[in-house]
């Protein structure tokens, strides 16, 4: 077993300090770094991603079938057929988990930033092509197919916010899964179970920490809403710094 593993290891038996405040401050400081850099990244991959997939349905269905389900009465949610829901959710979890290695491209930007190192562009999608790929995109199918699986139970079970809270709750403790699958080199189970075991060491904390975070990240919808791309990734920041403060790296 290397160093880093042997550490974590020893941090999910033994817990960790973690000082709100520093924290804090330096998830400012990270996201100053690469506010522009990360905000401009996304803006221009994200016109480019609507403008595929809005490409790809328009020769697909056609103008007219595109107009007609996206009419307003269309769109809610009694309106919406079981088929057009289930096809929905297995795009939308294929697509989280597609589009993970990129978010862990913004966290290696997080990463280089805080050592002030250069950042190439294409090293956001240093993950696509690397080895870490079909670990990133299964330990995402995973946590996002029990979300999806625990909320169509509850909402069977005639208690759908029941769901929604089970889902957050899995949501909030897999946050370090991807900075331990890249930082930490951990497989897919150990990442996500090491990741739980780790923010059950110090949630409230922790908690306090993501929750001002997304506060900071949604402040951008102030701003005409393109502004969250450029205050997205403040979430970034707060998921290295997060690793960072508990794990650490090995100099």
């Amino acid at each position: 077993m290397n160093t880093q593993k042997s550490r974590i290891e020893q941090l999910k038996l033994n817990g960790y300090k973690l000082n709100f405040e520093t924290s804090i401050t330096q998830i400012f400081e990270n996201y100053r770094k690469i506010a522009l850099y990360a905000g401009l990244s996304l803006f221009v991959f994200g016109i480019i991603l609507i403008t595929l997939i809005y490409g790809g349905l328009l020769s697909y269905f056609g103008i007219e079938t595109i107009t007609e389900m996206t009419k307003p009465e269309n769109l809610r949610p009694e309106n919406l057929s079981k088929e057009f829901l289930m096809w929905y959710t297995i795009f939308a979890i294929l697509f989280t988990s597609f589009v993970s290695p990129f978010s862990a491209g913004f966290i290696k930007m997080a990463y280089c930033a805080d050592r002030d190192e250069e950042f190439r562009l294409s090293a956001i999608f240093t993950y696509y092509s690397s080895s870490k790929f079909f670990t990133l995109f299964t330990a995402t199918l995973i946590i996002s197919l029990t979300n999806t699986g625990l909320a169509t139970i509850a909402e069977q079970l005639g208690n759908g916010a029941a769901g929604s809270v089970a889902s957050l709750f899995i949501s909030f403790y897999t946050i370090l899964t991807v900075p331990l699958i890249i930082f930490g080199d951990l497989g897919v189970f150990s990442a996500i179970q090491t990741s739980v075991a780790l923010i059950a060491k110090q949630p409230l904390l922790i908690l306090g920490l993501l929750l001002i975070s997304l506060i900071a990240t949604l402040l951008g919808l102030m701003f005409i809403i393109v502004g969250i791309l450029f205050t997205m990734p403040f979430i970034y920041s707060f998921y290295y710094i997060l690793y960072k403060n508990i794990v650490g790296f090995e100099e």
